[in-house]
């Protein structure tokens, strides 16, 4: 079976899932909250509106919201052949369960971009409408928005691929979601020491404090550098990925 044909199967799986619902849960809380919360300071003279209510939104949303969706976008994808020996009916077909494994991950990342997606869709929606209630004639920042949209979703993908090991680890449900969410909650702490660098739960939202960084110190230099981080994720998501995909469905082949 070729993968373009398995992965078209792995998108109907999911294709009734409550995926969908799921992904627009927490762009609309965080989005709905942070907005509202600092519209109400905003005056016609205002400037950086728009920065100031990313990070408004984004630092709960990167930290624990995001983060949080996913352990449960996850476990609904692991679970379409979890339940009821699916896994064993798969493995009998003549398909490699590496790219089974492959191709689940590729779902897991497409939700991942479309809840990204929509945590952008959102807060451009939510941000005119605040703009334009208090008066403040600034300009949409698309360029600004894209870019730390497009990082945050990076900075995930070390934790995604992460999460999806653990949930192929450990195949009961229960013990994958309390595995992660004790990952994901002491997040913001050890973003705050030098460890964060090979903590891939605090990627995201480290980016975001960083953004905030920026915001406060006007200084032309970022805060997030890219060295030595970058190497370092690269090889936090290489090898998770690696162990995901070796360890899907080998205890069900003896």
């Amino acid at each position: 079976m070729r993968f373009l044909e398995l992965l078209k199967i792995e998108f109907m799986k999911v294709k009734r899932s409550k995926i969908v619902p799921l992904i627009f849960i927490a762009p609309l809380l965080v989005v709905a909250s942070g907005v509202a919360g600092l519209s109400r300071y905003f005056t016609p003279e205002y400037t950086d509106a728009w920065a100031a209510m990313f990070i408004q939104s984004a630092l709960v949303y990167a930290y624990y919201l995001l983060p949080f969706s996913m352990i449960v976008v996850c476990v609904l994808i692991a679970g379409r052949e979890t339940g009821n020996n699916g896994i064993l009916k798969m493995l009998v077909l003549p398909v490699s369960r590496y790219l089974l494994s492959v191709a689940k991950f590729c779902v897991l990342v497409f939700w991942l971009s479309v809840e990204m997606a929509v945590f952008f869709a959102v807060f451009v929606i939510a941000g005119t409408v605040a703009t334009e209630t208090m008066g403040v004639a600034e300009t949409l920042p698309v360029f600004y928005l894209v870019k730390w949209c497009a990082g945050l979703f990076l900075t995930m993908l070390p934790c995604v691929g992460t999460m999806w090991a653990i949930t192929v680890l450990f195949e009961k449900p229960l013990l994958s979601v309390g595995l992660n969410l004790l990952l994901v909650i002491p997040g913001v702490l050890v973003a705050n020491t030098p460890l964060w660098i090979v903590y891939p739960y605090c990627y995201s939202g480290c980016l975001v404090s960083c953004s905030l960084h920026d915001f406060t110190v006007e200084s032309g230099a970022t805060a997030f550098m890219l060295f030595p981080f970058l190497p370092v994720a690269v090889l936090v998501f290489v090898l998770t990925f690696a162990v995901a995909v070796i360890k899907f469905g080998k205890k069900e082949m003896r």
